[in-house]
């Protein structure tokens, strides 16, 4: 017991350090969704380990219910957890969350099919995973490792890494830049993190322009036209005579 009221104390003492917008003790406990998800789930995970499997379901059912959070009271997880905003976190039965994690609105801690046992992700101490980042199957993320907005990281990534992009790859590690040619040269911050999507977008693009001159290279063809690019990259076409 004296256990749990420990990690309550660490809960709310977390939530003053990583958000600027708490001012009182009485504000975190009465209007942070993410700490009445902890709440909850920490009194559903004891439920749990006891034995009383139906009283936790219950109990996490509310959770979810009064927060928008999910998480399996199967789930362990550990001291000083920040989940920011909230909405839409989903955590699974055999997932493991370290020390000092924050958990943005959207994360999903989920497994990769139906098979029973370990099938969850183990996250180590001290990680960052932003909004919308989904990390799949029983994989093993590091400690101090940063996961970008939108990622969906299926493999496991070491301690001191920061990893973005759909699948996610690793693109600083022990705060050096990996030299990549995909990889974006921009700043790693949480708010300045690649976005996946507008990546996605961009090339889809340039797939669609070279389909366009392909289209216009067979047409000039079976016209009877021939096709020239000229030096200044602007394009012609030329009936043999």
């Amino acid at each position: 017991m004296r256990a749990l009221w420990r990690r309550i104390k660490r809960d709310i003492e977390v939530v003053f350090e990583r958000d600027p917008a708490a001012r009182s003790v009485l504000e975190v406990i009465l209007c942070y969704p993410g700490f009445h998800a902890l709440i909850l789930h920490r009194l559903a995970h004891a439920c749990y380990r006891r034995g009383l499997v139906l009283l936790a379901r219950l109990i996490s059912q509310f959770n979810r219910f009064l927060t928008g959070i999910e998480i399996h009271p199967g789930a362990k997880l550990g001291e000083g957890i920040f989940i920011d905003h909230g909405m839409g976190v989903v955590i699974g039965e055999t997932a493991e969350v370290g020390n000092n994690v924050t958990l943005y609105q959207g994360v999903t801690l989920g497994g990769t099919g139906k098979e029973k046992g370990k099938r969850h992700p183990t996250i180590g101490n001290n990680v960052v995973i932003s909004a919308g980042a989904k990390v799949l199957g029983n994989i093993t993320i590091g400690d101090n490792v940063k996961i970008g907005a939108g990622s969906v990281v299926l493999r496991d990534v070491p301690a001191n890494c920061t990893v973005v992009g759909v699948p996610g790859k690793v693109v600083v590690r022990n705060g050096r830049k990996i030299a990549d040619a995909e990889v974006s040269e921009v700043d790693l911050r949480h708010e300045e993190l690649p976005d996946p999507m507008a990546e996605m977008l961009l090339c889809l693009q340039r797939q669609i322009q070279r389909l366009e001159q392909r289209v216009e290279e067979l047409e000039a063809e079976k016209d009877g036209h021939v096709s020239l690019q000229y030096a200044d990259g602007t394009q012609g076409r030329v009936h043999p005579s």
